[in-house]
């Protein structure tokens, strides 16, 4: 399966998820501090909505911050039914996120699909080609400053049999290490191993 085949499996699996969700869901908070479930949908499908253009642009007009760009694609409300649809219109990464065969979409997607839910504790096995896709991608994620977190680490995912790095070790899930090495500390302490402290100092930094 390619990257962007993968990106439009996860996508479509949060679809799948956020039409079953109520009301309260969509406004319930996630794992991004400051967003609720409709910010982190709003956020995954910004970008594809508005092409490669559309995002070179408002990257100028946020001084090249992407916290500053992302807080632009919140701008305007949205309610879940619109969310949903445009979701579903965009499956397929387009512009920016289909970048590096489509890995960027695969990332933030998986990411936040497991941002969205956590807090709701509705845990999922993520497929583990999807996960293998996205763990591989860490090292080129500087959006996201994984590369930087993970740098003289060596990562294992117990459950899906890959590995990264050398150096100190931290260990887990795949899943818990997507998130922890993505900056959710809360992914930490499903994680064991001398590198745990090491990410933990990074993530707080």
């Amino acid at each position: 399966m390619t990257p962007k085949a993968a990106a439009r499996q996860e996508r479509s699996d949060l679809a799948d998820l956020l039409s079953t969700l109520t009301p309260a869901q969509w406004d319930a908070p996630t794992l991004c501090d400051g967003w609720r479930v409709r910010d982190v949908v709003a956020h995954v499908i910004g970008y594809d909505e508005i092409g490669l253009l559309g995002a070179l642009t408002r990257m100028a007009k946020a001084g090249f911050s992407l916290d500053r760009a992302n807080a632009a694609t919140l701008a305007t409300p949205r309610e879940p039914a619109e969310l949903l649809d445009a979701l579903r219109r965009h499956l397929t990464p387009r512009g920016i996120t289909a970048a590096f065969g489509g890995r960027i979409a695969l990332l933030d997607c998986t990411v936040h699909h497991q941002d969205i839910r956590r807090p709701l504790g509705l845990p999922r096995e993520i497929p583990p080609e999807r996960l293998r896709h996205a763990l591989g991608f860490l090292p080129l994620a500087y959006a996201i400053d994984a590369p930087r977190r993970i740098r003289g680490l060596r990562l294992v995912a117990e459950d899906i049999d890959w590995t990264h790095g050398d150096g100190p070790e931290l260990r887990g899930t795949g899943e818990a290490v997507l998130m922890a090495t993505a900056g959710r500390h809360r992914a930490l302490d499903e994680l064991t191993g001398d590198g745990v402290t090491v990410l933990a100092a990074r993530i707080r930094r």
